[in-house]
C-alpha cells in the first residue's frame, strides 16, 4: 500500500492540473478562480459584466421602443433573458467566492485522502470525464453561439447568390435598438454582437464547467468510498484471522471508519454543493421555462418565415441542451449516492465480526435518501424532472397562445 500511496502523491497534482485545466482556465478569465490575485478578479469580472451590458442596454432600448407593442415585447424576451443569465450565473460565482474556495480546498484534499492506486484511477476516471463534457460543452456553447450571430449575414449572401428584385428584408443578430441606421451599420453591429456573445459565454462557461467538475468529482468520491466497502474483507489477505478475536474487530472497526469516512466526505461535499447554487438555481429555472414559452409561441407566430422560425428553433434546442447537461449530471449525484447502499450490501459483510457488521447499517440507513442537486429545494435536477420542465413550457406556451 505505500508504495501505491507514494505513487499516487507523485502523481496526483499533475493528474489535478491537467484534468481540472478547462475549468480553472474558464474561472481565471472571468475572474472567479478563488485562490487568483484580486486585480485579477476585478478586472475578469468587469471586463464580462461590461460586455453584457453592452448587449442589454440596446435590448432594454427596443423593449422602450416597442411601446406597448407584444410582437415586438415578445420577439425581444427571449434573446433579453439569455443576455441576463450570463449576468446570473456569472455573480453566483462571485457571491459565493468564499463557498467555492471552500469546495476547492475539499478537492484537493479529497486526492490527498486516496491510499491505493485503485482508488487513485477511480478518481482520474472520473476527473477525466468531467473534462472531456467540459471540453464538449464549451466547444458546443463558443460554436453555437458564433454560428447563432453569423446567420445574419444570410440574406446579404442570398442577395449575392440569388438575387431578387428587392433586396431581401435585414436580420439583425438579436432583437435591439442602436439608435443608428441598421443597415449602414449592419456589420459593426454584428461584429459588436459576435466579440460581445463570445465573451460573455465565457462567464456561462466558468459556472458551468465548475458545476460538471465538482459534480463529478462528488461521484467519484462516492464511488472511492464504495470501493472500500466492497474490499472490507479481502478472502486472500484475511483468511487466517480469525473473526472471533478481539483483534479482529479492531482490523474490520479501522477499515470500516477508513471508508465511512470517504462517505462522510462525499455527503459533506454534495451539501455544500447544493448550498452554493440551489438558490440561484430557482432564477435559472424560471428564465430557461419562461424562454422557452415565449420562444415556441415565437416559432408558432413566425411559421410563414423560415429563416425567424429556424432562429428560434436554435434558440429552444440550445435551452433544452443546456437544461439536460445539468439534469444528467444531477441524475448522477443521485446514482451515485443511492448506490452506495448496494456496495455496502454486496461485501463480505458475512465474513466480519458482528460487531463490526452494525457500523455497516449506520451507512446503509444514510444512503436511503439520495443526495440531490435542487433549484430552492422544489425543483430537483433529474432526468424525470427535465421532462416536467419541458411539460412545463408546453403548458406556459399553450396559455400564451390562447391570448393571440
Amino acid at each position: 500500500m505505500s508504495r501505491a500511496k507514494q505513487l499516487s502523491e507523485d502523481t496526483m497534482e499533475s493528474a489535478r492540473n491537467y484534468y481540472y485545466g478547462i475549468t480553472r482556465k474558464m474561472l481565471s478569465i472571468s475572474g472567479q478562480w478563488p485562490y487568483q490575485k484580486r486585480r485579477a478578479k476585478v478586472f475578469g469580472v468587469t471586463l464580462i459584466t461590461s460586455v453584457t451590458l453592452s448587449l442589454i442596454v440596446p435590448q432594454v432600448c427596443k423593449l422602450i421602443y416597442c411601446d406597448k407593442d407584444v410582437q415586438c415585447i415578445l420577439g425581444t424576451t427571449p434573446s433579453f433573458l439569455l443576455t441576463n443569465m450570463i449576468l446570473l450565473k456569472l455573480y453566483t460565482c462571485q457571491f459565493n467566492s468564499n463557498k467555492i474556495r471552500n469546495l476547492t480546498d475539499q478537492l484537493t484534499d479529497d486526492w490527498k485522502q486516496l491510499r491505493t492506486r485503485e482508488e487513485f484511477d477511480i478518481m482520474t476516471k472520473y476527473a477525466a470525464n468531467g473534462r472531456q463534457i467540459s471540453l464538449i460543452y464549451s466547444f458546443y456553447c463558443y460554436t453555437a453561439c458564433g454560428l447563432f450571430v453569423w446567420i445574419s449575414v444570410t440574406p446579404r449572401l442570398l442577395d449575392i447568390v440569388i438575387p431578387l428584385n428587392e433586396s431581401r428584408p435585414l436580420i439583425l443578430p438579436y432583437e435591439a435598438h442602436y439608435f443608428v441606421d441598421d443597415n449602414e451599420y449592419f456589420f459593426h453591429i454584428l461584429i459588436h454582437s459576435f466579440v460581445s456573445v463570445e465573451v460573455g459565454i465565457t462567464g456561462v462557461l466558468a459556472h458551468d464547467c465548475m458545476l460538471i467538475t465538482y459534480i463529478e468529482h462528488t461521484c467519484s468520491v462516492f464511488a472511492v468510498a464504495g470501493f472500500r466497502f466492497e474490499n472490507l474483507h479481502d478472502n486472500k489477505i484475511d483468511k487466517n484471522i480469525d473473526v472471533r478475536s478481539n483483534s479482529s474487530s479492531k482490523i474490520y472497526n479501522r477499515r470500516i471508519g477508513v471508508s465511512m469516512h470517504a462517505h462522510w466526505r462525499a455527503l459533506q461535499f454534495a451539501d455544500l454543493l447544493e448550498d452554493t447554487f440551489n438558490i440561484t438555481f430557482v432564477l435559472q429555472i424560471a428564465i430557461v421555462c419562461l424562454g422557452m414559452s415565449i420562444t415556441l409561441l415565437q416559432i408558432a407566430m413566425q411559421s410563414n418565415d423560415v429563416m425567424e422560425a429556424a432562429r428560434y428553433v436554435a434558440f429552444i434546442i440550445g435551452q433544452l441542451i443546456h437544461l439536460f447537461c445539468f439534469s444528467v449530471q444531477g441524475q448522477r449525484l443521485i446514482d451515485h449516492s443511492m448506490e452506495m447502499r448496494d456496495k455496502v450490501y454486496n461485501c463480505t459483510w458475512y465474513n466480519i465480526p458482528v460487531k463490526s457488521q452494525k457500523l455497516l447499517l449506520q451507512v446503509m440507513r444514510k444512503s436511503l435518501q439520495p443526495n440531490v442537486l435542487t433549484a430552492g429545494k422544489i425543483y430537483v435536477f433529474s432526468l424525470k424532472s427535465f421532462t416536467t420542465i419541458v411539460q412545463t413550457s408546453m403548458s406556459y406556451f399553450t396559455v400564451l397562445s390562447s391570448f393571440q
